[in-house]
């Protein structure tokens, strides 16, 4: 009988005293208890994975809807802008026709003007002309009719 006998014979009685008290099945049990916990932890994990993944879809798909409605604001945007631009060279066109109506009407007013004043200077050119003239000529009462007559009736024709 040496050390390694009675090492052995505790440990054979050591193992059978585990036996009789049921350790093994309280280790079992809380081995079972413990697989049971994680499957459930495993469960849940894989239904929050699940749900991330739903969220994470909800999001790309909103996502792509924001870009979708982003390129639609930015097209609508671009639309306007080429609508305001036509508008704006519309309305510059009007006014430049305009503008130059009014000056062409301004110029045409100007000639007819000038015309006028012209043929109003030589009317009455010609009448002193046509005074000067008929007072060398013409001498006494029946010259002074005369020019009287004369000039009231190149005034009424040049007027």
């Amino acid at each position: 009988m040496n050390e390694e006998f009675f090492v052995s014979f505790a440990f054979v009685i050591f193992i059978g005293l585990l036996a009789y008290l049921g350790v093994d099945g309280k280790i079992n049990a809380a081995l079972d208890k413990r697989g049971e916990r994680i499957k459930e932890e495993l469960a849940e994990a894989s239904k929050l994975r699940a749900e991330a993944e739903a969220v994470l879809a909800s999001f790309e798909r909103r996502r792509a809807e924001a870009e979708a409605e982003a390129a639609a604001v930015v097209a609508q945007a671009h639309a306007e802008a080429e609508r305001l631009a036509k508008e704006a060279s519309e309305r510059i066109a009007e006014f430049v026709t305009r503008r130059t109506k009014q000056a062409e009407e301004k110029i045409a007013s100007a000639e007819a003007q000038a015309a006028a004043d012209v043929r109003a200077a030589a009317a009455d050119l010609a009448t002193k002309v046509a005074a000067t003239v008929l007072k060398a000529e013409a001498k006494g009462s029946f010259g002074d009719q005369l020019i009287t007559k004369g000039i009231s009736e190149l005034n009424s024709l040049l007027h």
